[in-house]
């Protein structure tokens, strides 16, 4: 299996563009950078929670 390089990656971003439609494509990119921010938030280790253990 070979890596994938430039030219493989403009064929996904065609193909995203041609499902999703250029207008939609900023709020998808909000919606996953939000989904991954709350993502690491959620396993971060918070002290105050190891208080009792």
């Amino acid at each position: 299996m070979g890596k994938i390089g430039l030219p493989e990656l403009l064929i996904i971003l065609a193909i995203i563009v041609i499902i999703f439609g250029a207008n939609r494509l900023p709020g998808l990119g909000k919606g996953i950078g939000s989904a991954i921010r709350n993502f690491k938030d959620g396993i971060k280790d918070d002290p105050a929670d190891n208080k009792n253990s």
